[in-house]
């Protein structure tokens, strides 16, 4: 990977995050906007620059070179997704907003996930395969679950709660395969470097 695109997967990477936090900063400032009202913006103000800079930060602190900006770009951008649904009141306003929000959103996850777990050397492909589906799976619960402790709850939307969580977590699956099959697609045939290397 030649240096210039890792610059552009750098620029990629902080777009994501600036986008994300100012997004994120209006919604806490401006509590009274009826799309962000219930839905823990304070918290997510927190939790989503601290979960998108974690990746980027661990893989920098156990020495791996050079950074691969644009796997974590694909690690962040579905918490743009995410905010961006709430400023443009797309959740409440387009019926099938949530749902393609899990699929494309996992997809997203699983398939950044997948091409840092690619250059781990993992193989055969098969189980490569099988861990980004895995993985991104786990992502896909994980989820539902803070979603249920931060507004759910003690939400209004508790009578629907069920169903919905239920449909979310088929669909982050299922996103979590499609990136899995792509991911095993991309590695069959492809040498892939050892640890640390480009």
């Amino acid at each position: 990977m030649t240096t210039a695109v890792r610059g552009r997967g750098l620029w990629v990477a902080a777009a994501v995050l600036a986008v994300t936090v100012g997004q994120l900063l209006v919604a806490t400032l401006a509590p009274g906007l009826e799309r962000f009202a219930g839905k823990a913006f304070a918290a997510r103000l927190f939790a989503y620059p601290v979960l998108m800079l974690l990746v980027p930060a661990l893989w920098a602190r156990f020495g791996r070179r050079p950074l691969p900006w644009g796997a974590f770009a694909l690690l962040m951008l579905p918490f743009a997704i995410d905010v961006t649904g709430n400023t443009l009141d797309l959740y409440d306003a387009v019926g099938w907003w949530d749902d393609a929000n899990h699929l494309v959103n996992w997809f997203l996850l699983a398939l950044g996930a997948g091409l840092l777990l690619a250059r781990g050397g993992v193989r055969p492909v098969w189980a490569l395969a099988v861990l980004v589906a895995g993985v991104g799976a786990l992502l896909a619960v994980g989820w539902e679950l803070a979603e249920y402790v931060t507004f759910i709850r003690h939400g209004t939307e508790l009578d629907t709660a069920y169903t919905d969580t239920l449909g979310d977590e088929a669909l982050g699956c299922l996103g979590a395969v499609l990136a899995a099959v792509l991911v095993g697609w991309r590695a069959r045939g492809q040498r892939v470097p050892p640890v640390g290397m480009a």
